[in-house]
């Protein structure tokens, strides 16, 4: 399936490059790349995007683990109907990102995270591609039920319209 080939796709892509910035980088070492619009910064982050509950790991292991199990459940409950390829590649992004940050978590107990894009509020924020397919994913999981939602309304509308007639 091509959906699973995404999860292990994305989990072993960030994984590989988690262990190289891990082994050849050192904590905060910086090396600009793409004419410095992106940073290579090793950081290790023991909570969620910003650190929120970085002092409560355990807790975090906890939350992680269930919105893994959750994503998870709802995942495989798709894909083995037809069609929702929008929704079924939304959440394999989410999954193989998260897959990727939980094994971090549970091995490590952090995460490594490896860049920094310089572009304003973010040139603080540290992520790894794990978090960047968590995003898209969701965004995309978000869009597909918007378009969703705006298909619904107009062909109630038209429904209406010809009841009218």
């Amino acid at each position: 399936m091509i959906y699973l080939g995404i999860i292990a796709g994305i989990f072993w892509l960030d994984y590989f490059i988690k262990r190289y910035v891990d082994k050849n980088r050192e904590l905060m070492e910086e090396t600009p790349i793409l004419k410095g619009k992106v940073i290579i910064r090793k950081y290790y982050n023991k909570g969620a995007a910003l650190n929120f509950l970085a002092k409560k790991p355990e807790r975090m292991r906890q939350i992680q683990t269930l919105l893994m199990a959750a994503a998870g459940g709802s995942f495989f409950t798709l894909l083995s109907r037809r069609g929702d390829k929008g929704v079924k590649t939304a959440l394999a992004m989410i999954l193989g990102g998260g897959a990727s940050n939980l094994y971090d978590r549970l091995k490590r107990g952090y995460v490594v995270d490896y860049f920094s894009i310089q572009w304003k509020k973010l040139k603080k924020v540290v992520f790894n591609l794990g978090d960047i397919f968590i995003f898209a994913g969701s965004a995309l999981f978000a869009a597909v039920q918007l378009v969703e939602e705006i298909r619904g309304i107009l062909s109630k509308e038209k429904i209406f319209l010809k009841e009218e007639e």
